[in-house]
């Protein structure tokens, strides 16, 4: 197992060095904001803040947007290179909620969820999605006001079912790489980081079909993987646990 690790460690740094090569470009050019589904693994990022103006930075609502496209991209790279999945490096989508084209991507990523509102067709929408078999993966928000926030617009969508605080046994953080610990700091802000999954009929063992990144932005950690900004251990924990969710969410 350790001998795994380390082979798994040295494979991220072999994708990191190719990233870094092209950090000077980064954001230099607006990718489209979807591409042609092909049965090949597309990194979805929602939108929401439709009374605020759709694209980005409609009367700044762009919360969403926090991290896009660079944490897409350089995630990508890795989940293709390092996984037998077969990812999108062309580009990613950005859904909103109501579009029915979120069925043909069984993984959802929302950054910024304490900014997050809702409405019912949204909501039956995202329930439809997370009881066919997909998962909502919230990241990129700390403090008790956003998370209560995040939790009353889940709750539109499933009123019936509750978060559970996971631990580092849970399955997700077995997936793929063995995950020791869940103490990845939150990149900029001094808050104690925790795990939350939302489950099929309330159940920890049955499939997860939500789950919150708490105090934490991964996203943030994806994006700045080039420059080095937070240094090479937390940024790699951010993208095992990134390379674990996906692989969890393919195979459950």
């Amino acid at each position: 197992m350790r001998r795994t690790s380390i082979i798994a460690a040295l494979l991220i740094l072999a994708v990191l060095l190719p990233l870094a090569a092209v950090a000077q470009f980064r954001n230099r050019r607006q990718p489209a904001e979807t591409v042609a589904y092909d049965s090949h693994f597309v990194f979805t990022r929602l939108r929401y803040g439709a009374s605020l103006g759709r694209g980005f930075g409609g009367g700044g609502g762009n919360a969403w947007a926090h991290d896009y496209p660079t944490a897409e991209q350089n995630f990508s790279a890795i989940l293709d290179y390092i996984t037998n999945m077969r990812a999108r490096l062309d580009g990613s989508n950005i859904l909103d909620l109501d579009d029915p084209r979120i069925f043909e991507n069984p993984v959802l990523y929302m950054s910024e969820p304490g900014y997050w509102t809702t409405n019912e067709a949204e909501a039956t929408n995202l329930r439809a999605h997370l009881l066919k078999g997909g998962l909502i993966i919230f990241d990129d928000f700390e403090g008790q006001g956003m998370w209560q926030n995040m939790v009353a617009q889940m709750r539109r969508a499933l009123p019936d079912h509750h978060f559970i605080r996971l631990d580092v046994s849970h399955p997700i953080f077995q997936s793929f790489f063995s995950i020791k610990h869940l103490d990845v700091p939150h990149p900029s802000a001094n808050v104690p980081p925790a795990f939350y999954g939302m489950f099929e009929n309330n159940d920890i063992g049955g499939r997860m079909i939500a789950l919150a990144n708490w105090n934490n932005d991964l996203g943030d950690y994806w994006e700045w993987s080039a420059e080095g900004l937070y240094g090479s251990d937390p940024t790699n924990d951010a993208y095992r646990l990134g390379v674990n969710y996906i692989v969890y969410s393919m195979t459950h």
